[in-house]
């Protein structure tokens, strides 16, 4: 009986709605995954830290940056597609929980990053979970607020 329970246990508590097969191709598909999702990322957290801490678990492929759909700027979360199954569950393993840029960060697997994931689905742009937070990150109006005054700026030194 304990056996059977450990089985069922959940291999991600991250799930993808929008996930076009069945339940059991999507648990297939985590299975042998390679991709891992990182959320609750702060909106300055760069590429850069990202590989230097997750390149301690592995050879890493690709990072794609969750952006908010309208503004294109990050908005707190990403995708790391390693090389191999083992490295991705290295990072789900040790570096769930770890604190980057202040903040506790979610590792999950994920079924694989195709193109368009990485725009938030909100109906402002970003992540849906932020639209519905009672607690939220105050810089992120600073960031946004920088960073279409920057863009501003510059388009109005184009004319």
């Amino acid at each position: 009986m304990i056996a059977r329970a450990a089985q069922k246990k959940e291999i991600s508590a991250y799930k993808d709605r929008r996930f076009a097969g069945t339940q059991v191709e999507y648990e297939e598909a985590l299975q042998t995954s390679v991709t891992v999702y990182v959320g609750n990322l702060s909106f300055y957290t760069t590429e850069e830290q990202l590989y230097e801490l997750f390149s301690r678990c592995g050879e890493i492929k690709r990072i794609v940056m969750g952006l908010d759909k309208n503004n294109k700027t990050p908005c707190g979360f990403c995708f790391i597609i390693f090389y191999t199954r083992d490295d991705a569950q290295d990072s789900v393993k040790y570096i769930s929980g770890t604190i980057l840029d202040d903040r506790p960060i979610r590792v999950d697997f994920d079924w694989g990053f195709e193109d368009g994931r990485q725009w938030g689905r909100g109906r402002s742009g970003g992540q849906v979970r932020d639209e519905y937070r009672t607690d939220y990150d105050p810089d992120i109006h600073f960031f946004l607020f920088h960073c279409s005054f920057i863009f501003s700026h510059a388009f109005a030194d184009l004319n």
